[in-house]
Formats: C-alpha cells, sequence, structure tokens
C-alpha cells in the first residue's frame, strides 16, 4: 500500500513525523500515531475538534474544496485561518506527500467543555 508522510506541528511547536497510508484521512492518523488531535464525533462532521491548519498554501490547494458541511463547523473553530480544514475531511493521497499541519492552540467542543443547552 502506498504511504505518504505528513508531519504534526503541536501547540508547542514539537513536531512528529508519521506515514500514513494513502486513503487515510487525518484524523485516523492521528488516533493511530498518539497525536492529540481530538476528533470528538468521531469524523461525521457534526464537530470543529479535529480542526487542523495546513501550513503550506500550495498543499492546502491540493486538497478538494470543503464542503458546506465541512465550512459550517469550521466556523465555529478556534483559531479559524485560510487554509484550516478539518482532519477528517482531509485525506492522504499521493501529491500531499511532506504535508505539514499544524494543530491548533485550542479547540471548542460544546459537548465537554461546560455548555449547557438552554430548555425552550
Amino acid at each position: 500500500m502506498c504511504r505518504i508522510s505528513v508531519t504534526f506541528v503541536n501547540k508547542d511547536g514539537t513536531e512528529k513525523t508519521i506515514s500514513v497510508p494513502v486513503g487515510m484521512s487525518m484524523l485516523e492518523a492521528a488516533h493511530e500515531n498518539d497525536i492529540e488531535l481530538e476528533g470528538a464525533c468521531e469524523g461525521s462532521l457534526a464537530c470543529s475538534t479535529c480542526h487542523v491548519i495546513v501550513m503550506d498554501v500550495k498543499d492546502y490547494n491540493k486538497l478538494e474544496d470543503p464542503t458546506d458541511e465541512e465550512n459550517d463547523m469550521l466556523d465555529l473553530a478556534f483559531g479559524l485561518t485560510e487554509t484550516s480544514r478539518l482532519g477528517c475531511q482531509v485525506i492522504a493521497k499521493p501529491e500531499l506527500d511532506g504535508v505539514r499541519l499544524a494543530l491548533p492552540a485550542a479547540t471548542r467542543n460544546f459537548a465537554v467543555d461546560g455548555f449547557v443547552p438552554k430548555p425552550h
């Protein structure tokens, strides 16, 4: 199976480079390699906790355009940038070999961050 090299840059600036099979999402790859990328909804496009920042715009431009559903979730992400994506939607492909993904300084997870829905 073809694999690509992906470097995750942690909040503290430390880096971890991993080998990711083509076809795997960056969320899955992070979880398999003990990288702290939350993914509270397990990749179902229902949160923004797997928010990553593609560090090189050339790599960002190699990705499929985000769907409306992904954009809706990205709007909730902490520290949104022009090259932000959800890790569950970034799928390893050969042209992304060497991609660098930064993990934002924080995430917003309304389910555990003290958000209490108000009754109507």
